[in-house]
Order: C-alpha cells, then sequence, then structure tokens
C-alpha cells in the first residue's frame, strides 16, 4: 500500500510551463494531481530530469477573473503517457512546489 505525507487531489486545470532548467519555455499542460507539495501533470515536452522547473496553474480559469498560481520547484520524473499518437507524444511529469504565489490576470480584468 502506498503512502504519501500529503493528500493528493484530483484536478484537471490549465498549467503552463516558463521555465525548465535554465532555459525559458512555453509549453503548455495540464494538471492530473495536485498536492501541497507537488503537482503531476502532462507537457508535450520532457523537461530535465533533477532541473529547477516554473510552472504556472490557472485557477478560476472560467470564471470572471482569472487567478494564476506561479510555482516553482524541481523535476523528480518524467515518463511518456501511453496511448498519444505518435505526432503528438506528451508526457506525464512529477514535480514539487517549492514556493508559490498568486498572480491575478492583468489582461483580463484591464477595462
Amino acid at each position: 500500500m502506498e503512502q504519501r505525507r500529503t493528500r493528493r487531489f484530483k484536478l484537471q486545470l490549465p498549467l503552463s510551463i516558463t521555465r525548465s532548467g535554465v532555459e525559458r519555455v512555453a509549453l503548455i499542460g495540464e494538471t492530473k494531481n495536485i498536492s501541497s507539495s507537488g503537482v503531476l501533470f502532462t507537457a508535450g515536452r520532457e523537461p530535465d530530469l533533477g532541473g529547477p522547473i516554473e510552472y504556472i496553474i490557472t485557477l478560476n480559469h472560467e470564471g470572471p477573473q482569472t487567478v494564476n498560481l506561479r510555482c516553482i520547484g524541481k523535476v523528480l520524473r518524467a515518463e511518456p503517457s501511453g496511448g498519444e499518437q505518435k505526432d503528438e507524444l506528451s508526457y506525464q511529469i512529477a514535480a514539487t512546489l517549492e514556493r508559490y504565489e498568486f498572480v491575478r490576470d492583468q489582461a483580463r480584468n484591464a477595462v
């Protein structure tokens, strides 16, 4: 039986990777589950294993005011997710959640 330190919540939320290692990137993904110490998500490219990662999880993406959770952590594991077409291979990525801050979406709020 698997023992976890923190409870995981199955949430499918939009996610974007803004930095992988020292490289700035713009990759889109989706969360599969989230806990207070990490996140499991899918993305189209494999990040550097063990390297730092910066990602943004969009909360309330269908509401009037989008709120983003900007997270910094490190990549724990990445593996190809099955069932994808050859041209659109995606990866299932586990990353820690070491630091975070809430960031309001300015573009949607400007009047």
